[in-house]
């Protein structure tokens, strides 16, 4: 069965062409010009990937971002008007996980669903628990443990945080963990992955502000910290 993939856009014009790209392309595809309609889909059709326009009458994407995100992990990728880092950055905080800036290369745009499919289905791997201090991440599980709690983490923030455990005297570039995350195919801002690791950070750390486990290395990148000094 072809994958679904939902395209939201109040732009006739601009949804006919990613529906023949992503159609050309084997997917089976749904389509919205508002957001409030494309909830509604969402509620009564299985989707595996939303392409979603940042602004749209009514609900903007941003808020549709976030009800999707609240009760689905379905991949979103964000598409903008605007080369506006304000609006990136807004959209990866509300859970989007890739984002286009119009105008876009339809074949780019398919190149970018098949990798955020790709991510979505990663099959974990059978390996043993990491613990570093009182967090504990199993690869297995793709679980993260702390004081016998869950902490839910999205695909990007686990695979960054779990990158850094397995090494972790080393210290890993922006280029370094992005091309980890899209297995070498990343198209974008470098500057995403330093909101993914703010929001690592807001769940992992026991003072966000100050710190101990991600640290920063300025003009690199990041590295695993310890558990019993501040950060760099």
């Amino acid at each position: 069965m072809a994958d679904r993939v939902l395209v939201v856009d109040d732009e006739k014009s601009i949804r006919k062409v990613v529906e023949y790209a992503l159609t050309e392309g084997g997917f089976e595809v749904l389509s919205a010009g508002r957001g409030d309609d494309a909830l509604e889909i969402i509620e009564r059709e299985p989707v595996d990937l939303v392409v979603l326009d940042l602004m749209l009458p009514g609900l903007d994407g941003i808020e549709v971002c976030r009800r999707i995100r609240s009760t689905r992990n379905v991949p979103i990728i964000m598409l903008s008007a605007r080369d506006d880092e304000v609006d990136k950055v807004l959209g990866l905080e509300m859970g989007a996980d890739d984002y286009v800036t119009k105008p876009f290369s339809p074949r780019e745009l398919v190149s970018r669903v098949k990798a955020n499919l790709r991510r979505a289905r990663v099959v974990p791997v059978q390996e043993d628990p990491i613990r570093v201090g009182d967090i504990e991440v199993d690869p297995a599980a793709r679980t993260v443990i702390r004081d016998s709690e869950d902490i839910p983490l999205t695909f990007s923030e686990f695979e960054i945080l779990l990158k850094l455990m397995k090494s972790p005297r080393r210290v890993f570039t922006r280029e370094e963990l992005m091309d980890h995350l899209w297995d070498g195919s990343f198209y974008g801002d470098l500057r995403s992955v330093d909101v993914h690791v703010r929001h690592l950070r807001q769940k992992i750390e026991r003072d966000p502000a100050n710190p101990v486990i991600i640290r920063t290395v300025r003009g690199v990148g990041y590295a695993l910290g310890r558990e019993d000094g501040p950060a760099e």
